[in-house]
């Protein structure tokens, strides 16, 4: 079930695809492995903190889930699986966080991630047995793109208004995306796949030449590494069912859906490979690995967006890569010296990063519209992009009681029910003419 096929080196320094089912070899697979995790790191990281979670818990069951999610897809999905930033606005309102240390009251924003969990997972069981055509139609390509774009679009703000204090951190920021952009243009075979991760690197350098050379910036501090233990356990905390909590935190499942998909179909159409008959069970690894994390304190999970953009500047979709990824995130999450090597990346330099990886995720997004042919010519299509872009990107939020809705929730939520008032003659709004068929499309 996962036996890869080893791509020969003239492949790899042609800059060719590496397909789902192939690998590079092993220690060029690991190395991939770490820079999914590097990807993944800075998001899955402050998801935990904005909602007064344990970041190492985050990080543990980040790997855990990634495993299970590779068993039940039976390898054949390239994915990692981070804290989800969806959950962000329910937890904080369910656990009546206050913004500020450990979340006293995460017990009960344990219960309803659980209970999402178990409805997403549910969900997955359907489309497993019926198929996807029903979830297709609520969401069509133009709605899909839509939301794949709005997640990197709506977490535009993070590295460009929070990674970046001063004059200075904004100048490194654009040092370190030209840094990747260089790698990415000037480079070739293995160099140009790992262009995130050396990118980064070579930023870092730079980073400490300036501050603790020159001392025009804050000094790269590495006493973390030195002081921090080798192996620690994490804080596990129980869960709490709580029945308002579980209704607030629940429709979450909707939002997770539509992002799981969006990712699968823009995977789809980088690889050429029809993924349709995987998506119940990326749905069921996905709902089942944020049951295992929501069940000893971590946050919930989503096939991550950033991850997605790895795989698009680098061309290699191989799972084998995200065995390694996980492996190393356990260790990651068992490890407090580990955590503090990432930690001491600069923010600005991570800052610089995020902004190359959540632009890919937007890209990756409009890839979907245009390998499925969206006919924006057709009014509904340009009306149901056009708002979901903008409400996600300018974060439009919506308050019912004490329930709020905002950026990817409204965008995603709005998209579906705005196609499905606007879908006059029942059609997915394509232009049929021109459209690939699945056959064309895989491989």
């Amino acid at each position: 079930m996962f036996d890869w096929t080893e791509k020969p080196a003239a492949v790899l320094q042609q800059g060719g695809v590496i397909a789902p089912d192939e690998r590079l070899p092993w220690p060029q697979t690991a190395a991939m492995g770490v820079q999914h995790v590097i990807a993944m790191f800075g998001a899955t990281v402050l998801a935990p903190i904005l909602m007064g979670f344990d970041p190492n818990i985050a990080i543990l069951m980040s790997g855990v889930g990634t495993l299970l999610f590779f068993l039940i897809t039976g390898g054949k999905v390239p994915s990692y699986l981070g804290s989800s930033f969806a959950f962000i606005g329910v937890v904080i309102a369910a656990s009546a966080y206050a913004g500020k240390g450990p979340n006293t009251n995460i017990g009960v924003a344990l219960g309803g991630i659980i209970a999402c969990g178990i409805v997403y997972a549910i969900i997955g069981a359907i489309v497993h047995a019926i198929g996807t055509a029903w979830v297709e139609r609520l969401m069509p390509p133009v709605v899909t793109g839509s939301v794949v774009a709005v997640i990197g679009l709506n977490l535009a703000s993070v590295p460009v208004k929070n990674m970046a204090a001063n004059n200075f951190e904004s100048w490194m920021q654009l040092v370190t995306f030209v840094c990747v952009g260089v790698v990415a243009v000037f480079t070739s075979g293995m160099v140009q796949r790992l262009l995130i991760l050396l990118g980064l690197i070579v930023a870092t350098i730079i980073y400490a030449i300036l501050t603790n050379g020159a001392g025009m910036g804050k000094p790269l501090d590495l006493s973390g590494i030195a002081n921090a233990a080798w192996f620690g356990m994490p804080s596990f905390t129980a869960p709490v069912f709580s029945g308002p909590a579980m209704l607030l935190i629940v429709p979450v499942a909707i939002i997770l859906v539509a992002e799981n998909l969006g990712h699968i179909k823009a995977v789809t159409a980088m690889t050429g490979r029809n993924l349709d008959q995987y998506i119940g069970r990326a749905f069921i690894g996905d709902g089942v690995a944020t049951i295992v994390s929501g069940s000893v304190g971590g946050t919930g999970v989503t096939t991550y967006a950033e991850n997605i953009g790895v795989m698009a500047a680098t061309k290699i979709y191989s799972t084998a890569a995200f065995l390694f990824a996980a492996a190393f995130a356990i260790i990651m999450g068992f490890s407090p010296k580990f955590g503090a090597v990432i930690q001491a990346i600069p923010l600005p330099v991570m800052g610089g990063v995020s902004i190359v990886v959540f632009g890919l995720i937007a890209i990756a997004g409009a890839k979907i519209w245009v390998d499925n042919r969206v006919d924006f010519s057709r009014n509904k299509n340009l009306i149901v992009a056009a708002i979901t872009l903008i409400m996600g990107t300018g974060d439009f939020t919506l308050k019912f009681g004490g329930f709020a809705l905002g950026g990817i929730g409204t965008a995603t939520f709005g998209a579906i029910l705005l196609y499905a008032i606007l879908n006059r003659d029942g059609s997915s709004g394509v232009s049929v003419a021109d459209a690939p068929s699945v056959e064309t499309r895989s491989r």
